[in-house]
């Protein structure tokens, strides 16, 4: 439409002109690496306080 490739055709050689991905040092998705991040440091962050307040509020 109007001269221009389609869209997927653009995006096949945007793609192609890309470097090689580096084994293990690749992550798909940017936001997707920071939420994971975040959730994994937030129940280790909860574990640990849950069982500071159940340490404190032992009765022995």
């Amino acid at each position: 439409m109007f001269g221009r490739k389609p869209l997927e055709e653009r995006i096949a050689e945007r793609r192609a002109q890309l470097p090689p991905l580096k084994e293990g040092q690749h992550f798909e998705h940017g936001p997707a690496k920071f939420v994971f991040v975040f959730l994994i440091v937030f129940v280790v962050f909860a574990h640990l306080i849950g069982l500071v307040v159940l340490m404190a509020l032992d009765l022995h």
